[in-house]
């Protein structure tokens, strides 16, 4: 079966649907079957996204990102670090 990738948006509008049918009595194996997820998605999704909005799994995306660009840019500038140090060092 291919994997499926869901925005932030759409994963919370599935968790709110499930709320819902829970809500409504349905059993735990019938919602999964609704919304489409395996039980083990469902947990990791609810464990992220649980309660949040969906501006606020926007913003989450929007850190997420530049917070991997900011590590990618400590990570050259310690290595432009560490190749001038050994250059200075050969000069020595």
């Amino acid at each position: 079966m291919p994997r499926k990738s869901f925005t932030p948006e759409q994963i919370i509008n599935k968790l709110r649907e499930a709320e819902i049918l829970i809500s409504q009595g349905t059993t735990l194996a019938v919602m999964l079957k609704k919304i489409e997820v395996s039980d083990c998605t469902y947990y990791r999704w609810r464990q992220e996204y649980g309660g949040m909005r969906i501006e606020q799994a926007k913003r989450l995306k929007e850190l997420e990102v530049e917070n991997t660009r900011l590590k990618k840019l400590v990570a050259d500038l310690s290595l432009d670090k560490a190749i001038l140090k050994e250059a200075a060092r050969g000069n020595s």
